[in-house]
Formats: structure tokens, C-alpha cells, sequence
């Protein structure tokens, strides 16, 4: 196991003739240097963050938040019989705690309705409100706007492979989730 000091930082390199990484250590920023770092994890922090903010600030008129939408849209996808809220936990990819708490402030509001499931009496099936579903609708025009701003920064056929690849890379967080250390 590597720990770099103060003023390094980490680096990954596949120079070597069998693809395999070396890891190097190399002095960190200058102080007072600000060019953003270009790691993996700092670029898909970045687009996250500024994805969630942009999309964060265009919901407000609507008094919703993105995770809110997000569960709004993945219970409209399902349809008239809802998601269970374990179906809906994987859906979005969530801590069930999390959506527990959310689930409830959401139906407090009107947006969502919680049923026993029939399948299964401990289960509780989630399922769009009217004005829930009325929400959604908004939401969703919301959604289609702030991606065709985003979109125009590559090409479709790039576009389409940036999906591809980042798919890719989430399947393999997932699996390295999985995985014990």
C-alpha cells in the first residue's frame, strides 16, 4: 500500500509494453494554482455537481428537487402499478433509509401514494397522485430543456458513445461495489 504525502499527488500511467498502470507520485499544484483537477473522479464529480445544480435551480418554480423528480419519473415509468419502494430504491440507485424518509415527504405532499402490495403484505407499493403525475409532466419539460443545453457539447454519434462508455464504467462501479477489499 502506497500513502502519498503533502504536496503529492497520484498518477496512473500505462507506458509499460504489457498495459499494465505504474503508479507515480508527482508534486502536487503549485499553492494558488486553480486549473480544476482532470482525474476521472474530479471530471464525474464536476458533471454531477454542476448537472445536479443547474437542474436544482430550474425545478424551484416547481418546488421540487432532483431526487424527487428522479423518483417521480421512475414511478411514471413503471406505470399504474407502481414500484415497490425496494424496486424503487434499485431504480435509482439509493440508500433504502434515504428513500424511506423521501417516500414519505413526497406522499405528505401529495405527489405519491404508498398501498400494501399484493404479493407481498411486509411491501409497500408506491404509485403516482394525479398531481404527481401532473408534476412529472412539468418536471420532465424541465429535464428535455436542460439536456438539449448540455448535448450540443459533442456531436450525436458522441454523444451516443458517451453514453455507451459511461454506462460501461458505472456497471464496473458497481461491480467494484460489490466486491470485498
Amino acid at each position: 500500500m502506497t500513502c502519498v504525502g503533502p504536496g503529492l499527488t497520484l498518477r496512473f500511467v500505462t507506458d509499460r509494453p504489457d498495459n499494465r498502470r505504474t503508479r507515480l507520485a508527482e508534486p502536487a499544484s503549485p499553492p494558488g494554482e486553480t486549473s480544476p483537477p482532470t482525474g476521472f473522479p474530479p471530471l464525474l464529480r464536476r458533471c454531477w455537481y454542476g448537472l445536479n445544480q443547474a437542474f436544482r435551480r430550474r425545478l424551484q418554480p416547481l418546488g421540487l428537487t432532483p431526487i424527487q423528480y428522479t423518483v417521480l419519473r421512475n414511478l411514471a415509468e413503471a406505470g399504474s402499478e407502481g414500484l415497490t419502494q425496494t424496486e424503487l430504491n434499485d431504480r435509482i440507485t439509493s440508500d433504502p433509509n434515504t428513500i424511506a424518509g423521501l417516500v414519505a415527504r413526497m406522499e405528505k405532499n401529495g405527489w405519491i401514494e404508498r398501498r400494501p402490495d399484493a404479493g407481498d403484505s411486509r411491501a409497500k407499493r408506491v404509485r403516482l397522485t394525479p398531481l404527481g403525475l401532473t408534476c412529472q409532466q412539468q418536471a420532465a419539460q424541465v429535464a428535455r430543456n436542460l439536456l438539449a443545453e448540455i448535448q450540443p457539447a459533442l456531436s450525436p454519434d458522441q454523444w451516443r458513445l458517451f453514453l455507451e462508455q459511461l454506462e460501461a464504467v458505472a456497471e464496473a462501479c458497481q461491480r467494484a461495489n460489490q466486491r470485498r477489499p
